[in-house]
């Protein structure tokens, strides 16, 4: 009788600073990588520290328009007869966040890091404008954000030439079914993902966008979901508390809903461009498509 070595699955993609070559050809060959034992134990406290006060400077106002967010939240938050002012109880996103969290640039600026994106994208990948957002995911009614429907990043820009691209996620909690955790299809990313055309959102795809991007021309086996059904092919990525994901812009992958009300799922996030460094300092816009 055989048995399954469970070992093998444990720590999936999983690689620490000392070994990026393994975690290069990992990404390439799956689209998504997660680093270990990057980030300092004390350098993630101040991270969580800092972002917490970000995010209570914007609840209570004392912190610039410019941290708040409404672009990437869903129109409808409670059901119908709640009480409208429950909204303004809870900030899910704060954008900008490196701004008022100086941890997190020495974070994004640590040198394994850097040299394994610039391995990746190449030595010129940039940031946009949009920065980086601190993000609050709970399940609660109080919050706008819980979870995410199937995309690939680069459908929230796909008429800008600032692919490819690679997104971060820096995980102040650690991740689980109880509250939530990315959902991700293994290899997608070679895939020629057709442009959000039609979406849940009526969300409408800036001219000059093309049919399809990816890294080849394949077309993808099936396609995409329009909202949070379950993929051929795809498996759960959990991270622990510091770990850093990595993943494709061209990578299918979804956010799955805590199953625990009283659990928190928070992290950092932002993205690298590889494509045209003179779209740099460009508004990029953002089309939300994905399912919320």
């Amino acid at each position: 009788m055989q048995t399954l070595d469970l070992g093998a699955f444990t720590d999936l993609g999983v690689y620490t600073p000392d070994e990026p070559a393994a975690a290069a050809e990992f990404y390439r060959r799956w689209g998504f990588v997660v680093l270990r034992d990057l980030i300092p134990a004390d350098l993630l406290e101040r991270i969580e520290t800092e972002c917490v006060a970000a995010q209570a400077s914007v609840l209570d106002g004392t912190a610039d328009a410019r941290y708040g967010s409404t672009k990437y939240l869903v129109d409808d938050r409670l059901p119908a007869g709640d009480d409208e002012g429950k909204v303004e109880k809870f900030v899910n996103y704060v954008e900008h966040v490196e701004e008022l969290a100086p941890g997190v640039e020495e974070a994004l600026a640590l040198p394994a890091l850097q040299a394994l994106v610039a391995d990746l994208l190449g030595e010129g990948f940039w940031r946009t404008r949009n920065g980086v957002v601190y993000q609050d995911a709970r399940p609660g009614r109080e919050s706008g954000y819980s979870r995410i429907g199937w995309h690939a990043d680069w459908q929230a820009v796909p008429h800008l030439d600032i692919w490819p691209g690679t997104a971060f996620t820096i995980h102040v909690d650690g991740t689980s079914p109880a509250n939530g955790f990315l959902r991700v299809v293994p290899g997608s990313h070679l895939w020629a993902t057709p442009s959000p055309f039609e979406n849940v959102n009526g969300a409408v795809v800036p001219e000059g966008a093309p049919p399809a991007r990816g890294y080849t021309d394949t077309p993808p086996p099936f396609p995409m979901p329009l909202g949070f059904e379950k993929v051929r092919g795809e498996i759960p990525v959990y991270a622990e508390r510091g770990d850093v994901i990595l993943h494709d812009a061209f990578l299918w992958h979804s956010a799955a809903r805590a199953t625990d009300d009283a659990t928190v799922r928070r992290h950092v996030r932002g993205g690298w461009q590889g494509g045209d460094p003179g779209l740099r300092d460009t508004e990029t816009g953002f089309v939300k498509n994905a399912a919320r």
